[in-house]
């Protein structure tokens, strides 16, 4: 499993966050959530004693009301930046293929909305740089 390294360590505390997000296609259109911020996978932060799949199952039901099906992990990801209100922040994400089965109850995230993009139109277009290389790495292994 591939694993990257984005950004340069500086020598301060870092506030580390795991997350765990899926990558989800469907005739050639790939399941993204946007916000204010831009376009991210569905997935966020793992919530204690969570699992990466309790995790994205959470998550997806949040942003899009939909229940998922987890596949396989495909690639994990770090990025060492500085946040505007955190401060020294560490993401550390691990990236799922699955699918989407079908609404399970409401979305009940704020501001986010639930989407499907072309993937040669979201190319590149993800907020997050870590999510653009995993799906990048998602497409070589399809």
């Amino acid at each position: 499993m591939q694993h990257i390294i984005f950004g340069i360590k500086e020598s301060a505390p870092y506030y580390d966050r795991y997350g765990a997000y899926l990558i989800v296609e469907n005739n050639g259109k790939i399941a993204v959530i946007e916000t204010e911020k831009g376009l991210f996978l569905i997935g966020g932060g793992i919530e204690t004693g969570e699992t990466d799949e309790e995790c994205i199952v959470r998550e997806c039901l949040e942003e899009t009301g939909c229940s998922v099906i987890i596949r396989e992990k495909i690639c994990s990801a770090e990025t060492y930046c500085k946040h505007k209100t955190i401060g020294y922040f560490h993401p550390i994400q691990t990236y799922y293929s699955g699918e989407i089965c079908g609404k399970a109850g409401k979305p009940v995230e704020n501001g986010h909305r639930f989407k499907w993009m072309d993937y040669e139109l979201l190319k590149g277009q993800l907020y997050a740089e870590m999510q653009n290389w995993a799906l990048e790495q998602w497409k070589k292994i399809r």
